[in-house]
């Protein structure tokens, strides 16, 4: 069967590879000129499941609104008319309840524990280089209230069947020394010790390579204008380049998604939020720290990717602007070397902002549509390095009417 994939983020290059596995011919569709160029460009850099807290819980109202007007805030709303804003933020809310937490968590760690373990597979059987660390990752806190938020995620998570535990104060800095240096208060947090950190371009890179040689097509700088459909099927992918008829087609848009499906009438309810993050060269320094983190008290995450420390964060609701904020910019640094002051040059640092496609839910949209050969692997949030891999075969073995390893059970378009 020939397949066509619309992306070629780490998202659609997984599943390019799954669906190759299973016997598929594939054709990646893609607007940029390689893959990897945009959402899996310059991420956070971590596979952490032990991030996958939703975003929508019941302290998350209260938050919003002692957030609001701040520019500096680790969620900002930029207040503007936007229908496709107002109709997410308000399913959004309904799922700020302790019940719906509960069961968007189990989700969303049903996806990412499954696609850890993909990926250790995928890393055993193909040569893939990509700056990737298994030491774990450290989740750090700097006040009793969100060392209690971690409690309570912790004894959560493990109830799903994830290894993470507890650590004081002074193990935070026995597994991560460069926190000695650290000038921000460390009450202690949680360690995670399966999850991992890499490059999601350089992985995407290499792994669209190794898919090129089992006979993908990716075929970059082409942008998708439309789907032609009869029937109740689509029935090809209309380009700048002309039109790519298959029999099946696979939409790993991301934040785009929604754009892309609108006139088919399948409404998507992602929302595209903005990530920033900055790359600091560690090169003649030694403060750097060589284990992945999460410092939750400001909404950052840190990863070491070779001879750079990537640092992530903010969430900025403004639609498809991919524009930056001076101030936004200015806080990561000074919070990056607040925590790390010895981790590289201030003056050697490079930016990038990209969009998140957030569903209200926090949990990926994975499955079949209302057209009988329209499918979706889209909406994955922060977690989309996280869940590659393991929404890539889920959805590779439903195309190929094979049972996919995990339930997909609440994960499909029709929980919207």
């Amino acid at each position: 069967m020939h397949v066509v994939i619309m992306g070629a983020g780490v998202i659609g290059t997984t599943a390019a590879w799954y669906l190759l596995q299973n016997g598929h011919q594939v054709t990646v569709v893609d607007r940029q000129h390689a893959s990897a160029q945009e959402t899996s460009f310059a991420n956070g850099g971590q596979i952490s499941a032990c991030h996958a807290t939703p975003w929508a819980n019941a302290s998350t109202p209260k938050q919003i609104i002692s957030w609001l007007g701040r520019e500096e805030a680790p969620l900002l709303v930029r207040m503007r008319f936007d229908p496709q804003l107002f109709s997410w933020g308000l399913r959004f809310l309904r799922n700020c309840t302790d019940a719906r937490a509960k069961r968007n968590l189990e989700k969303a760690l049903r996806v990412a524990i499954y696609s850890r373990d993909c990926l250790r597979a995928l890393r055993a059987e193909l040569d893939l280089s990509y700056d990737h660390s298994t030491r774990g990752i450290l989740h750090i806190c700097r006040n009793e209230q969100d060392m209690a938020a971690v409690e309570k995620a912790t004894a959560q998570m493990q109830e799903y069947g994830l290894n993470r535990r507890l650590v004081s104060h002074e193990e935070c800095l026995e597994i991560e020394p460069a926190l000695r240096s650290s000038n921000a208060p460390i009450i202690g947090g949680s360690f995670t010790p399966d999850d991992e950190s890499g490059d999601a371009r350089k992985f995407t890179e290499s792994l669209s390579a190794h898919c090129i040689a089992k006979g993908a097509d990716f075929r970059f700088n082409t942008t998708i204008t439309g789907l032609s459909r009869d029937q109740g099927r689509i029935t090809a992918v209309q380009t700048d380049a002309g039109t790519i008829n298959a029999d099946a087609f696979l939409v790993c848009l991301g934040s785009y998604s929604p754009l892309m499906l609108r006139p088919l009438g399948v409404k998507l309810p992602i929302y595209p939020c903005k990530g920033y993050s900055i790359s600091i060269d560690t090169t003649g320094h030694s403060g750097a720290p060589e284990t992945a983190l999460i410092d939750d008290s400001v909404k950052m995450v840190y990863s070491r990717l070779g001879a750079q420390l990537r640092v992530a964060g903010t969430a900025e609701l403004d639609g498809y602007d991919l524009r930056m904020s001076p101030r936004r910019q200015q806080l990561i640094v000074d919070k990056a070397l607040e925590l790390f002051p010895n981790s590289g040059d201030r003056a050697n640092i490079r930016f990038w902002a990209g969009l998140r496609p957030v569903t209200p839910d926090s949990a990926p949209i994975l499955g079949g549509t209302k057209y009988g050969n329209l499918y979706l692997n889209t909406g994955h949030g922060t977690l989309g390095w996280t869940m590659s891999c393991g929404s890539a075969k889920a959805v590779a073995d439903l195309i190929s009417n094979k049972s996919p390893d995990i339930s997909l059970t609440g994960l499909g378009i029709a929980r919207f």
